[in-house]
This record gives structure tokens, C-alpha cells and sequence, in this order.
């Protein structure tokens, strides 16, 4: 009977350090997996926000909510998360270069047509600045608004330009679609041909209304 009282302590006792042993290789194995998914994250981090800004705040919630349950000394709820992060990094690196080529070829087609059309309308203004007579379709005022609008679009060109050069595409290609908006505008204030490329794709027919029955 002495025996079997003296047996408890030493099976709680080695009970416990398994426990410990156990816990202790978790949470190493939660430490690993944190650092191994931050460190996948920080590599690609700043191509993924400048490409696709609106999915990066995922990841970065998954790494808060890894630390948040390794602090609270919940070591397998830390480990299941933080493995899952370094795929979600992929999907998204892959998701950053994809958004990156489709606008890498809006701005070649954008760059392409562009600088004539603002050439365009330079030398259409400058014709009729000097003209005696203006065309049917057009009085000083609507000209000297053209000419406003041809001066902003140039220069948010050039702004663009230099966003594209600091390789800022998104924001270049924002501020391309605007210049092309507004040279379209005056293109046609001014009475010119707009490109087919450039003009505003037509808006479809409303569906003719149901017959009434009867």
C-alpha cells in the first residue's frame, strides 16, 4: 500500500514533465513557423501592397492572430496559423506579378496613343488661336475652355510619366486614363476625329419592354 502512495508523485511528476516536454516542443515549433511565415511576408510585402493593396491587410491580420495566440500560450493555434501563411504569401506574390504585367500593358497602350492625340489638339488650338474666324460649332469661350482642358491634360501627362519612371504603375495608369478622359473631351469640344481606340465604348441598347399578355 506505502508502495502505491509512493508511486503517485513519481507518475504526476514525470506526467508533468511530459506535459512541459510536449508543450515546450510546440511552442519552438509555433516560434519556427511565425518567424518562417514574417520572413516569407517581408520579402514580397512591398510589391504586393503596391499591386494589390486591398488583399496584403489578410496576411497581415494571419501573423497578428499567430503572435496574439503564441502570447497567450496557445502554441497549437500559433503553429496552424503561421504554416498556412507562407501558401497565402504565394497566391498573392503570384496574384502582385499577374496585377503587375496587366498594367505594365495598359501603360503601353495608353504611352502609345496618348502623345499623338495631345499633339493633336495642340496643333488644332494653335490653328484656331490664330484664325480670324472660328467654326459654326464653336465661340471663345468653349475654345478658351479647351485650351484649359488641353493644359491640365498635359500636364497630369507629364505627372504621369514621372510616376511610371518612379515605377509606380497603378498611379500612372490612374492618372493616364484621366488624360485620355479629358483629351477626348476636348477633342470633341473642338469638333475633332477621336481615335477609335480611345473613344468611350458605346452603351447598349435598353432591351425593349415584354409585350403585355392579353
Amino acid at each position: 500500500m506505502n508502495s502505491r502512495k509512493l508511486w503517485v508523485p513519481v507518475l504526476l511528476v514525470v506526467f508533468g514533465l511530459f506535459v512541459v516536454s510536449c508543450g515546450s516542443a510546440n511552442k519552438e515549433a509555433a516560434t519556427a513557423a511565425i518567424k518562417v511565415a514574417e520572413d516569407s511576408w517581408n520579402a514580397v510585402k512591398a510589391e504586393v501592397v503596391k499591386y494589390i493593396p486591398d488583399q496584403a491587410k489578410g496576411v497581415e491580420d494571419a501573423i497578428k492572430a499567430a503572435k496574439e495566440n503564441f502570447d497567450k500560450g496557445n502554441f497549437d493555434a500559433a503553429l496552424a496559423s503561421a504554416k498556412a501563411i507562407p501558401d497565402k504569401v504565394k497566391e498573392l506574390t503570384t496574384a502582385a506579378a499577374a496585377k503587375k504585367a496587366e498594367l505594365a500593358k495598359g501603360w503601353e497602350e495608353l504611352s502609345g496613343g496618348l502623345p499623338n492625340m495631345l499633339e493633336a489638339i495642340k496643333s488644332r488650338l494653335d490653328i484656331l488661336s490664330q484664325s480670324k474666324k472660328l467654326p459654326a460649332n464653336l465661340d471663345k469661350a468653349k475654345l478658351e475652355g479647351a485650351k484649359g482642358g488641353y493644359e491640365a491634360a498635359a500636364k497630369m501627362w507629364d505627372d504621369a510619366k514621372a510616376a511610371f519612371a518612379g515605377g509606380n504603375l497603378a498611379d500612372a495608369m490612374a492618372k493616364g486614363k484621366t488624360v485620355k478622359e479629358k483629351a477626348v473631351e476636348v477633342m470633341t469640344a473642338l469638333g475633332m476625329q477621336v481615335p477609335a481606340a480611345a473613344a468611350p465604348a458605346p452603351v447598349p441598347a435598353p432591351a425593349p419592354a415584354p409585350a403585355p399578355k392579353g
